[in-house]
């Protein structure tokens, strides 16, 4: 409670705010985001968002106009003298380190995942809650800031990508409640859903199918892992965000500790996302030895070379 008055006082006098999501923004990130923006916005303080890669497309109802800004020359504007950084465990998942390596302004993080570096002046980091939106909830709540209805809507697509729609572990009796309160704040779930559970593309489905034909299993790890390529994207014409959500769809499968799947990036880096269901598994710590981080079940990371160089390092380390 101490730290969210204290980041709201910063907030209250600084002249211009930055706002930046991790980049190749989820449900959670871009949620965040689009809420802090009108809570600024809200108090009469310039803000701009900005995000190093663009917004998955299925998500673009949710800052309904507002621009996100991906030009790094912004970082020049001498009138901005604090950076949010929202949803991102450390300054390199936000796609920041280098812009902000010798910049002035007061950093806050406001974020949820353990493997948090609290890199900020200002940290805010609950690992217990479900979700960063379930934090700015709070953080909101204890200012006595008004939750409007776009709000509502923004911080509910949040909570809701990373409970799985309410069906995944993160799945907290607080993560219902703040559902619940977003939904009587206006928060349309019927929307959320909409963009992002429905009206999935041939192209899509197709990707998926290809990623499931691939799947292997490390008897030794219990591992069950499979993979996406640049030539499967182009031969499908589909974006990269179509792969997204086969992940969580794999933590489904029986007889398997962790699963894993590995996608090759249009900047030629493979990102890697491991999931597992196990109490006793804690996936962040794998996904840490990749540079990466995350949540004890659900995690990532980014890495340079191909695919099968990634697969070899991840079964020799883990």
């Amino acid at each position: 409670m101490h730290r969210a008055t204290t980041i709201h006082k910063q907030i209250i006098k600084a002249k211009k705010i930055m706002i930046v999501p991790h980049q190749n923004p989820d449900g959670d990130a871009i949620g965040s985001a689009t809420a802090f923006h009108e809570y600024v916005t809200g108090l009469g303080k310039p803000a701009v968002i900005f995000c190093v890669t663009p917004v998955n497309s299925r998500l673009h109802f949710v800052p309904r106009g507002i621009p996100v800004e991906s030009d790094p020359e912004i970082f020049k504007d001498p009138e901005i003298d604090t950076i949010v950084t929202l949803d991102s465990g450390d300054l390199r998942y936000a796609g920041i380190a280098g812009h902000v390596a010798n910049h002035s302004a007061t950093i806050v993080n406001i974020d949820h995942h353990a493997t948090n570096e609290n890199y900020g002046q200002l940290n805010l980091v609950i690992p217990t809650a479900a979700s960063t939106t379930e934090v700015l909830y709070r953080y909101f709540r204890h200012n006595g800031v008004r939750i409007s209805q776009n709000m509502a809507t923004a911080l509910l697509t949040g909570l809701s990508a990373d409970t799985g729609n309410f069906t995944n572990a993160a799945t907290s009796s607080a993560a219902l409640l703040v559902g619940s309160e977003l939904i009587l704040s206006g928060g349309n779930f019927n929307l959320i859903t909409n963009n992002t559970l429905k009206n999935i593309s041939i192209g899509a489905l197709k990707l998926w199918g290809r990623a499931f034909s691939r799947l292997q299993k490390d008897e030794r790890l219990n591992l069950t892992y499979t993979h996406l390529t640049q030539a499967d994207l182009s031969e499908l014409g589909v974006a990269e965000n179509e792969a997204e959500g086969i992940s969580n769809f794999l933590s489904n499968l029986e007889n398997t500790s962790i699963t894993l799947i590995l996608t090759e990036m249009s900047d030629n880096k493979i990102k890697g996302s491991f999931r597992t269901t196990r109490n006793d598994i804690d996936v962040s710590a794998m996904a840490k030895k990749m540079n990466g981080g995350g949540h004890k079940k659900a995690a990532g990371f980014s890495a340079d070379g191909t695919i099968e160089e990634v697969l070899e390092t991840i079964l020799t380390l883990a």
